[in-house]
């Protein structure tokens, strides 16, 4: 039994999927849809750069999903692979997105539009510089979350993604982050600022939920093909009403990763097929459970991995 699944913010990369741009006239005509829905060059930033442009959060999540839907239509086109037989669609954050289109809940166009909105929208919730994120290696996420509750009058920050075994990544305010950082090395708990420029996934984010909600309930979505993971509540739906709430609960409530690959492994599935840039979620899920066989497809090559 094998589940597929979607990278969020993070695995990007100038020159990502460039490889099948070049040869595949159906990967080229979608990036250059891309441009026209978006009315931005969004495949020049893609293939060429430069890396900021690339990184700002409003071109990183429609270039990920972009990227990501080109390799799951390379597979469909070049293989007799069958994606119905898939357990599970799941998505990390913007992932989440990418898995809904590809099992044709939601459009292409819808997609693209969706996320340019919601990297807009949560890129400017807080004013650039003020927010940002950190991950905490090593410990177990009861342990951060009594950390953060012993010391809430020094410092208000909030677990954004719990991602696996060992890392969980928290959300606030740049000065709030600092204090949290200095309290975790005290006790010997080794953390990394990550290179984002905004407190994702907390309740930081609420004016960006208030803009993604009214973007949301104005979109079709329909019933998908696959079981769709979410982030939310780590369980499985395919009723379009409860996907379209849960995306906008998604803005401000973690990301429970770690929770949901134990539900899909708990279910059966023994396979995880990641599609998109990078390796990222393979890594999270190794973390997890090292006997599960995990394939990553993100280049031509990658294409006889998949048996």
């Amino acid at each position: 039994m094998f589940s597929v699944l979607f990278p969020g913010q993070g695995s990007q990369s100038v020159g990502m999927a460039k490889n099948l741009y070049d040869n595949f006239d159906y990967v080229k005509l979608l990036f250059h849809q891309a441009d026209d829905i978006l009315k931005n060059s969004l495949s020049k930033t893609i293939l060429e750069g430069p890396k900021e442009l690339l990184d700002q959060t409003e071109n990183t999540q429609p270039a990920i999903f972009l990227v990501s839907y080109s390799i799951f239509k390379f597979i469909k086109n070049e293989s007799n692979f069958d994606f119905n037989k898939a357990k599970f669609f799941a998505g990390h954050s913007l992932g989440e997105y990418s898995a809904l289109a590809c099992s044709e809940s939601i459009t292409f166009e819808q997609t693209l539009k969706l996320l340019k909105t919601r990297g807009k929208s949560m890129q400017s919730a807080v004013p650039k510089g003020q927010g940002g994120m950190l991950a905490i290696l090593g410990e177990k996420i009861e342990n951060i979350n009594e950390i953060i509750s012993l010391n809430k009058d020094k410092f208000q920050c909030f677990v954004a993604n719990d991602n696996s075994v060992g890392q969980v990544v928290v959300s606030g305010n740049t000065k709030d982050l600092d204090i949290f950082s200095e309290i975790l090395k005290l006790k010997n708990i080794k953390n990394v600022k990550l290179s984002v420029s905004a407190p994702f996934h907390s309740v930081l984010m609420s004016s960006a939920t208030e803009i993604m909600k009214n973007e949301i309930i104005n979109t079709e979505f329909k019933i998908p093909k696959n079981e769709i993971i979410s982030n939310v509540t780590a369980k499985q739906t395919k009723d379009p009403d409860e996907i379209k709430d849960l995306l906008v609960k998604q803005i401000e409530k973690p990301v429970r990763w770690r929770e949901s690959v134990i539900n899909m492994i708990n279910s059966n599935v023994d396979k995880f097929i990641e599609i998109g840039p990078g390796k990222v979620l393979s890594g999270l899920v190794k973390r997890i459970d090292r006997n599960i066989k995990l394939v990553q497809i993100n280049d031509i090559e990658d294409l006889k991995n998949l048996t």
